[in-house]
């Protein structure tokens, strides 16, 4: 490492870097939208390479909950091309300083293609191992089979809901898949929509989407196990549909693991159709 190369966890004052960073380089991996940043880069470790005042790359965790943290974006910029795998052993080398700090004990990528993922290629020679596949569903029309269960208020997400938030993440999700509360909060202040189903004055699950132009993302739809049974994951995914339907998307994505037999059937009752890209998690452990 030259004398002028400093390794350090980026700040919102280094915001308009990395913006310029992602507007530039043609090696970049983003979970996450512009909007998003800010609060990304207020709670969660975000570390970056300079060489003087120069960027030359970052990458940034997300969802922080220990014992788990994932990948959210990696860029280098346009000059590093060609030495893109030495930065990112560098910054892989000090992001995981931070994470175990925080109590990570592992750190997940995921992406959408197992056979076309640049990524994915870099990162199995560096301690990252397969962990789950995931199925890609979409829909390109609005047509709802019912209506679900009626009885079941739905209502924009708020501050007091995020113990039944958390409650509801336990009991329906392994730890690598779990919100915390700073998450929740989060996703309430970026996301357009996110609701929460309650029954007799009781938070039974949730669901939040994403909007990207003509695209729209279902991206967590969630009932607790007591309540199961009842049709509210159908009221909250007939509920979703009419969401985008208003928001006038042209096609409407979602990802599941590829196990989950039973939101699999939900989804294709609602005319999703798997498409035939597998998607993937890997694993490192810190």
């Amino acid at each position: 490492m030259l004398n002028s190369e400093q390794v350090r966890l980026l700040t919102s004052d280094d915001l308009p870097l990395i913006q310029r960073l992602l507007n530039t380089s043609e090696y970049i991996y983003q979970r996450f939208t512009l909007e998003e940043l800010p609060l990304l880069l207020k709670h969660y470790p975000m570390v970056g390479i300079f060489n003087g005042a120069s960027l030359r790359g970052f990458l940034l965790s997300q969802t922080v909950n220990a014992p788990s943290a994932w990948i959210g974006g990696f860029g280098v910029s346009w000059t590093e091309s060609n030495s893109y795998l030495k930065l990112l052993d560098t910054l892989l080398e000090q992001l995981g300083k931070h994470l175990i700090i925080r109590g990570a004990r592992y750190l997940y990528y995921s992406g959408n293609d197992t056979r076309n993922d640049w990524l994915r290629d870099a990162l199995l020679p560096r301690g990252f191992a397969p962990y789950r596949l995931l199925y890609a569903y979409d829909k390109y029309d609005y047509s709802v089979p019912a209506a679900g269960n009626m009885q079941v208020k739905l209502r924009p997400v708020e501050k007091r809901d995020v113990p039944a938030l958390l409650a509801i993440e336990e009991a329906c999700f392994e730890d690598l898949w779990r919100y915390d509360a700073l998450s929740f909060v989060d996703i309430a202040a970026t996301h357009p929509y996110f609701v929460v189903a309650e029954l007799n004055g009781k938070v039974i699950g949730y669901q939040f989407n994403a909007l990207d132009g003509e695209f729209g993302y279902l991206v967590r739809i969630a009932v607790h196990p007591s309540a199961s049974g009842q049709d509210i994951g159908v009221r909250l995914m007939s509920e979703a549909i009419e969401f985008f339907k208003k928001a006038h998307v042209l096609r409407i994505m979602l990802n599941t693991q590829d196990d989950n037999v039973r939101a699999h059937r939900l989804y294709e009752w609602f005319g999703f159709e798997r498409i035939q890209e597998m998607g993937f998690v890997l694993r490192k452990q810190l």
